[in-house]
């Protein structure tokens, strides 16, 4: 494998396991506090369509970094909007919550789909991909690490990775991160404290769809030139990463980049000599992920760590 064909391959596993990355967080932020959101494949169709549709109408008045920028502010909105419906429902109603983000998840494909119909007649909605940074100066000559990171990249990744960090601080470093922890291991002890379980739930939701939005915006642009109506699963492979890692941002990110590798080899094999060679077919390479994802589950999963109070609702007079 030549030098070149590796930064290649490197590149386009970031492409899959940032925004993987982002909407495992975002599952992370929700189940904390207690809140099964099952409905991120859903979240990631809804800001996918939203961050398209807005590349889409606004081509011709902006351009570049500015357009994605605003595209994103668009696709944060509409997770806000999708997460408030999983919140109202689980938090406020009492509802099942793996019903809700069911609910979610068959609603999300088809009215968008049918929205895509409604503006532009099919379901496909194109954009012109302008978003690559072909290099960062300085950064960009750095020898190896320079054409890994700072080149031929998307703005995607470095948010990705501020999201990381700034999660961790939260999480494990100001009182939020105390309180969203204790929403989701003994809530009964947080109201006692004099602290809204349901607010603190909300505010968890809403951000879990904020990013789940954005990592369905950030999976489309790099690996797609148009909405189709569909994430390919990642939501849900997203769901499995956060079981795999414990809940823990780090462990996200590994198994992110992990899956985000098998995904990568599964699409680009063919140009891996050592790999095109061999007598197996692509259809196998194909499922690589899929199964790789079954069988970290079944090895893992019985390790689960899971936050004790996930997936009920908080009842003020119940203990």
């Amino acid at each position: 494998m030549t030098l070149d064909l590796f930064f290649h391959i490197f590149r386009q596993m970031l492409f899959v396991s940032i925004p993987i990355l982002i909407v495992s967080i975002g599952g992370l932020f929700s189940e904390r506090s207690g809140v099964i959101n099952i409905a991120l494949e859903g979240i990631m169709i809804f800001g996918s369509f939203f961050g398209i549709i807005t590349l889409h109408y606004l081509e011709p008045f902006l351009s570049g970094q500015v357009l994605f920028l605003v595209a994103m502010l668009v696709t944060a909105l509409s997770g806000v909007v999708i997460a408030s419906i999983h919140a109202f429902a689980s938090i406020n109603m009492n509802a099942d919550q793996t019903i809700s983000g069911t609910a979610i998840n068959i609603f999300a494909p088809a009215v968008t789909v049918f929205l895509a119909r409604l503006v532009y007649s099919v379901k496909e909605i194109p954009f012109k991909n302008q978003f690559v940074i072909q290099k960062i100066p300085f950064l960009g000559d750095i020898p190896f690490i320079g054409p890994m990171f700072f080149q031929r990249n998307y703005i995607t990744t470095y948010i990705g990775v501020a999201i990381l960090l700034i999660t961790i601080y939260v999480i494990y470093k100001t009182k939020f991160g105390l309180r969203l922890r204790a929403a989701g291991e003994n809530p009964h002890a947080l109201d006692a404290a004099g602290v809204s379980v349901k607010r603190i739930r909300w505010i968890a939701v809403i951000m879990s769809g904020v990013l789940g939005a954005l990592g369905g915006f950030f999976i489309t642009v790099p690996i797609s030139t148009a909405f189709t109506g569909t994430v390919n699963g990642y939501g849900f492979l997203a769901i499995a990463i956060l079981i795999f890692a414990q809940w823990k941002p780090l462990n996200i990110l590994f198994a992110s980049l992990f899956f985000g590798f098998m995904m990568t080899i599964s699409n680009v094999y063919s140009v891996i000599p050592a790999l095109a060679s061999l007598p197996i077919p692509g259809q196998i390479y194909k499922t690589i992920p899929y199964v790789a994802t079954l069988l970290v589950l079944l090895f893992t999963s019985k390790k689960s760590a899971a936050p004790r109070s996930l997936g009920e609702p908080y009842d003020q007079g119940k203990r």
